[in-house]
């Protein structure tokens, strides 16, 4: 650092530590570039610290720290762990400087030329205020990709971006590390897999579980480190006979055992409805081999013939994904074994080759381009997003939902008639089908055959599938098509096409309100304001189109407005009659229950009252529970948990609605709780010990049970009034104790 930048940082109060703490920061990111740089770069990266450094030298991160270590970190991020290059390294030192400082992207464009100030400006936030019912994250992620069409380095920055931002998350309040975590989870862990990027969407995972359901978390990861040993003795035992019979054939290779993340094991937990204890999968299994591309494929059937000569593999467990990739370029054999004490063991075949790609993604497929193909995986993706940001779809969260779609972690492989291969996200349509042949395809569709069979256009495709689509250059796509389709790009392609139509429709509900305007000498402008407004039509478009298929009409318009001075004004409303009462009306007393009725809670840590607030019937709150407050449309607020299905909706495509709320006094209410209890059925009276082992241990009352069974097997639905969450924990435990139960979990 120069002695001029040192003594600058000095004169903003940065202490000597700091700046030890900013060279060495800097100095770590040199080390890490693990491309090969010029002289030239190395002094543009210098450059680009020294103007970064400059430009942040006043600003801190809520933790307290010099706000410049994040762009470092981030830079850090895309070189080592992405394995970008130089102009990625300088743009991450710069991502934050146009929308942070007085640097311009003029100054950017001076100093480090085009390309730079490209990716800078993907990276920069949209400035100005966003209208109320549009989402500013929507917004933002849009521009993004729209800069992604351009240079990819964008969204890898993006990625390195909100990994140091989720790594740093500790010294931000609750309510903002909610918001991040779920729009972390929303988008950018599915969009890491899409890109191929398997240890970002991993760690994604882990970090918003760690935010959203700390306690889950914190739990697996204590049961995961006390089986540490218990599982490495485990996998040694695996490992050795393998080893054994893969070492006389004198293929190099790397074989290791990885746990699985506490995300996935979570998920596993949920989806299979059982304790920690009963899974056994808690790792997998990699084998790694170091051989020449041509002989890849040969060598990963080899080693797994070697494989299932020891342990017995489960035949509908195997993935095949070396002879056919996935769309995000992910190449791999999977199989699952039974191992020693009948384990389940889930074992992934690959070579260095594809393991650099399954780590590192869209950022390492450019390495092998020109030899195995990898970057053209890519294109059908992003042509993808191409024709949904062509659609010109005005609601950036429709945008986002569309594009949501695009990120699908299964797929299925379809065939034209002429046998070309097309993928598709699992769930896909035939009509899904048409339009990813082309545009035009699907606008015309009128029918559709798979496997030469006429079937509905909404029929759900299956792999292998040979689809042939029966065109009319007559037909248009209809309101009803947005049900028949799963993908983004269908999607956008109906609603442009739908909305071109309305607004050709609406010519003539157009012509019909400037004749009717003109004959009255209104602005035509204030006049089309003042009847979309009162009427509530979102654009003129949908007004002129109301006007003409008849939803509106002129009587009805002028049977609301007069005209003064050229304008449309509202006409006065007469003011009801009221009588006035004789005697004056006895208040209404209402009983104390009532008066507490609503739990006191704080918003923004003031009391509540303010507010006309309900509890979300989605997620039931129970006092204890981490809540947050949603403000609707109305301005109504809703209370949700942390952990509702719609959380991480609401907060990444809403998070300017969303208040911070927490539990205030303790009151006399009675909240619900849904319980779902499993277990044998032993015939001894499942109802009668549910409902005495509550009453007895737990002290609460159902409100409501139902149960159904059948050969030895129940399982009962259980609403539960408790007062809170500490009351609902003895209730689960007391259910848990009983022997007949096999698993108890709290449900939406």
């Amino acid at each position: 650092m120069s002695s001029a930048l040192h003594t600058a940082l000095a004169d903003t109060g940065t202490s000597a530590n700091e700046v030890k703490l900013i060279q060495g920061a800097y100095r770590r990111l040199l080390r890490s570039i693990k491309v090969d740089i010029s002289p030239e770069d190395k002094r543009e990266i210098r450059r680009a610290y020294e103007l970064a450094v400059r430009a942040h030298r006043l600003q801190r991160r809520k933790s307290g720290e010099p706000y410049i270590l994040h762009p470092i970190a981030v830079a850090r991020i895309c070189a080592c762990e992405i394995g970008l290059g130089p102009t990625a390294i300088v743009a991450a030192l710069l991502h934050d400087v146009v929308e942070d400082t007085d640097i311009t992207l003029d100054d950017i464009r001076d100093q480090f030329g085009p390309k730079v100030t490209r990716i800078v400006d993907g990276l920069t936030k949209l400035d100005g205020d966003l209208e109320r019912d549009n989402s500013p994250q929507a917004e933002n992620f849009r521009k993004v990709l729209l800069t992604l069409l351009d240079d990819v380095r964008v969204v890898l920055i993006k990625m390195a971006d909100r990994m140091h931002n989720m790594r740093t998350l500790g010294s931000m309040p609750a309510h903002k590390q909610l918001k991040i975590a779920a729009e972390t989870a929303y988008i950018y862990a599915p969009l890491a897999h899409r890109l191929g990027l398997y240890a970002f969407k991993t760690e994604f995972q882990d970090l918003c579980l760690k935010v959203q359901s700390p306690e889950v978390y914190k739990d697996i990861a204590r049961k995961l480190d006390e089986t540490k040993r218990e599982r490495n003795r485990y996998i040694s035992d695996f490992l050795r006979p393998l080893k054994r019979l893969i070492d006389p054939t004198g293929i190099p290779y790397r074989i290791f055992g990885r746990p699985k993340s506490i995300y996935s094991i979570y998920q596993k937990i949920e989806s299979k409805e059982v304790a920690f204890e009963e899974i056994f999968d808690l790792f997998a299994v990699r084998v790694v081999v170091d051989v020449p591309i041509k002989d890849e494929k040969q060598t990963c059937w080899q080693i797994y013939s070697l494989i299932t000569d020891v342990y017995q593999p489960i035949a509908e467990r195997l993935k095949d994904w070396v002879s056919q990739p996935k769309s995000n370029g992910y190449e791999s054999l999977h199989t699952t074994v039974i191992g020693p004490k009948g384990r389940y063991i889930e074992i992934q075949i690959r070579t260095e080759r594809m393991d650099d790609v399954a780590e590192r993604g869209f950022a390492a497929h450019w390495k092998y381009k020109g030899v195995t193909g990898q970057a053209d995986r890519y294109e059908p993706w992003l042509d993808s997003i191409r024709d949904m940001l062509d659609g010109g779809n005005a609601d950036a969260s429709l945008f986002l939902a569309d594009f949501k779609t695009n990120l699908f972690a299964e797929e299925v492989f379809v065939y034209t008639p002429d046998g070309d291969l097309v993928n598709l996200p699992k769930g896909a349509t035939a009509l899904d089908f048409a339009f990813s042949v082309h545009s035009m395809v699907g606008y015309h569709c009128q029918a559709v055959k798979v496997n030469n069979k006429l079937v509905p256009m909404g029929h759900e495709l299956k792999n292998g599938d040979r689809v042939q689509v029966v065109t009319n250059k007559n037909q248009r796509p209809k309101e009803p098509w947005l049900k028949m389709v799963v993908t983004g790009k269908a999607r956008a392609k109906i609603r442009s096409s739908l909305k071109e139509e309305r607004r050709r429709r609406g010519e003539d509900g157009k012509e019909e309100l400037i004749r009717k305007l003109g004959h009255r000498k209104v602005n035509f402008d204030q006049g089309v304001e003042a009847i979309c407004k009162h009427f509530k039509y979102a654009s003129r478009v949908d007004l002129f189109y109301a006007l003409a298929t008849g939803q509106l009409s002129s009587t009805d318009i002028f049977r609301e407005f007069d005209v003064e001075a050229g304008q449309l004004v509202l006409k006065p409303v007469d003011e009801p009659v009221v009588e006035i009462a004789t005697t004056a009306p006895k208040p209404v007393r209402r009983p104390r229950k009532y008066l507490s009725e609503k739990p006191q809670l704080l918003v923004h840590g003031e009391p509540a009252k303010q507010y006309d607030y309900s509890f979300a019937t989605c997620c039931n709150p129970v006092q204890g529970d981490d809540i947050f407050g949603y403000l609707s449309g109305t301005n109504k607020l809703k209370i949700h948990r942390t952990t509702c299905k719609n959380a991480e909706h609401l907060l990444s495509n809403y998070g300017y609605r969303v208040m911070p709320a927490t539990w205030g006094t303790q009151v006399d209410k009675d909240f619900v709780a849904n319980l779902v209890v499993k277990g044998i059925d032993t015939g001894r009276g499942v109802i009668q010990e549910l409902s005495s082992e509550l009453a007895r241990t737990a002290g609460v009352d159902i409100r409501s049970m139902n149960i159904q069974g059948d050969e030895g097997y129940f399982e009962c639905s259980l609403a539960l009034k408790v007062a809170n969450t500490d009351q609902l924990a003895i209730a689960v435990r007391a259910l848990e104790a009983l022997d007949m139960v096999t698993s108890v979990m709290r449900v939406e």
